[in-house]
């Protein structure tokens, strides 16, 4: 909701309304609804405009949707408009949006059925972009269980008033909302929604990318191979532990802010990385590909499930005191240092101008736009291997983040100067250092200071990565995996992995990096290997080699307000997300 002066776009409906014992002049415009208080002299006062994109509803009478429905009796003279209201609180970068709601009374009933049908009619005209029928998934067992609460009281709700059909499906087992998608019939859906947090988000986005591959007869194993653009819009309510994808593209988790953000058809590009082993797909990331502390501290964490949210702080502790760092080969291909920077101190938020140009300048309308796009592939064939720079030592971690990858918790993020769609990722390499040089880098992600200005620390802007283990090392991987086949897992012994992108991804339950927190201290010989956390999941592989590739589709930049994200997968194919 907006105050500003009458819109001088031509009135479609005027006349005097009451609001409560007030006077007012309401207009209709072509794109807003305004309505001044005129007191006894009838003079004009402040006007409050609400854009009719961001109108959510109109109900005949005194109507109250949350925290409960409810109508007021002999009101058949008053309408009630609902439309989105943004709240002083929230975030640095972004706002939270509440359900705004003003009832009118009318002289009249045919005046009041009168605003009710302009401003429906005004609705269908303004919002072409609006969702009419979702495919909803709640995981009742994330972040605090409380999903199926999350929306049937609050964001249910809000899709009935805006007229929005739904159908739930509140997922048993991994990988139900992925396996769905791929198989059912999702025709007439705008939309596939989860109410839960990162880990059913990324089995919507496996299965968005992988159905539309497989219905355009193309292989996702290829690298080398221009993904086929999805339609279909993904959407997030948060109600997970970290919600970290939600809060980078939201600015808030929230989740009558992503339900408005949803039903006005709000969309954000948001790159998406391939990951690679041996040419062959293993799983997509769009927020952390991390080796070393943040994949020990995911392996640690699968065996304290039971402590909820709290599994990562006890884990992170545990990892800490372990003091491990691990030896490692680092090849990047840098993106170009003109355009951004993971220094250059600016923030992906809603209008940005790296954003803008980056599409501009990949998919512009022209006869060689696609000469142009080819040549981005063409960097990665190894007729380039010259334009890769390698890095070879022992690390504490290696992180790509395809986003700031934000949180209540990090406010900035693992790369505060991230953007979402700018076709790039940030390789954050921590070398091995003391345990309080370490500690120091850690608490910064905490505070505003800068993470990267320490020495051991380096950043790059990166179109692609590989990691392989140094010569000599991999006969000691092999000799750490029996190790831990000894202790009870076979190299075999797997089950699915909570999402992935079709039946050919790898999967595996029992990861291979789950050994007791102490071992570096106590055990005569610690692990020569970690573990790859891609989004919350640990991979099968040590060696792979990662890719971002451009968005493709255009679109407003809403990176701190919505709730709907235009996801490109491998950075060049489109995945619509909801916010």
């Amino acid at each position: 909701m907006e105050l500003l002066d009458m819109d001088i776009d031509p009135v479609r409906l005027e006349s005097s309304l009451w609001v409560g014992k007030k006077r007012y002049r309401a207009a209709l415009t072509g794109w807003h609804l305004n309505w001044t208080e005129l007191d006894k002299k009838n003079r004009d006062k402040k006007t409050v405009s609400v854009p009719v994109s961001e109108v959510i509803g109109v109900e005949e009478g005194r109507v109250q949707v949350l925290p409960q429905m409810s109508v007021a009796e002999d009101t058949d003279r008053e309408f009630t408009v609902f439309y989105v209201k943004r709240s002083s609180s929230g975030s640095p970068y972004g706002l939270l949006w509440r359900l705004g709601r003003t009832q009118f009374c009318c002289p009249s009933r045919d005046l009041r059925d009168q605003w009710m049908t302009q401003l429906r009619i005004a609705l269908k005209t303004h919002s072409p972009s609006r969702p009419h029928r979702l495919l909803v998934f709640i995981n009742p067992f994330g972040g605090k269980k409380q999903g199926r609460q999350i929306y049937h009281s609050l964001v249910a709700p809000l899709f009935e008033l805006a007229g929005i059909s739904s159908h739930v499906v509140v997922t048993e087992r991994a990988n139900q909302a992925r396996d769905h998608i791929l198989k059912k019939d999702l025709t007439g859906f705008d939309g596939v929604v989860c109410v839960g947090g990162d880990g059913i988000f990324s089995e919507l986005l496996h299965g968005v990318i992988g159905r539309t591959q497989q219905e355009a007869g193309l292989s996702e194993h290829d690298p080398s191979i221009t993904l086929q653009s999805c339609d279909l819009h993904i959407g997030i309510i948060p109600a997970g532990s970290t919600d970290c994808v939600c809060f980078a593209t939201v600015g808030v988790n929230d989740p009558v802010t992503s339900a408005l953000h949803i039903i006005i058809g709000d969309s954000q590009p948001l790159d998406v990385c391939s990951v690679h082993h041996c040419s062959s797909l293993v799983r997509y990331s769009v927020s952390l590909v991390g080796y070393g502390f943040y994949g020990d501290v995911l392996a640690e964490s699968e065996r304290h499930r039971w402590m909820g949210p709290l599994r990562y702080d006890y884990s992170g502790a545990m990892v800490y005191l372990s003091n491990r760092s691990y030896a490692g080969v680092i090849q990047y291909l840098p993106a170009d240092s003109q355009l951004s920077s993971p220094r250059d101190n600016t923030r992906c938020l809603s209008g940005c101008s790296v954003c803008s140009k980056g599409t501009e300048r990949l998919f512009p309308h022209s006869p060689g736009a696609r000469s142009l796009y080819s040549s981005h592939f063409s960097q990665f064939s190894s007729d380039t291997e010259g334009e890769w720079v390698s890095v070879e030592g022992r690390f504490r971690a290696v992180s790509l983040t395809c986003m700031s990858s934000s949180c209540p918790r990090s406010p900035l993020g693992l790369s505060p100067s991230a953007h979402l769609a700018d076709g790039t990722g940030d390789l954050i390499i921590v070398r091995d250092t003391h345990p309080l040089g370490f500690l120091t880098f850690l608490h910064r992600h905490t505070s505003t200071q800068d993470q990267f200005d320490l020495p051991f620390v380096d950043v790059h802007r990166v179109k692609a990565v590989r990691f392989s283990l140094p010569t000599g090392e991999e006969e000691d991987r092999d000799e750490e995996r029996e190790r831990v086949n000894d202790g009870g897992m076979t190299e075999e012994g797997k089950r699915p992995s909570r999402s992935g992108s079709h039946k050919h991804l790898v999967e595996r339950g029992e990861e291979r990096g789950q050994k007791d927190f102490l071992c570096g201290l106590c055990c005569s010989k610690a692990p020569t290997v970690s573990v790859w956390n891609c989004d919350g999941e640990i991979l099968p592989h040590t060696e792979i080699s990662c890719r971002q590739e451009e968005a493709r589709s255009g679109g407003n930049i809403l990176a701190n307000e919505g709730a709907i994200t235009r996801v490109n997968n491998r950075y060049n194919s489109n995945i619509k997300l909801f916010f």
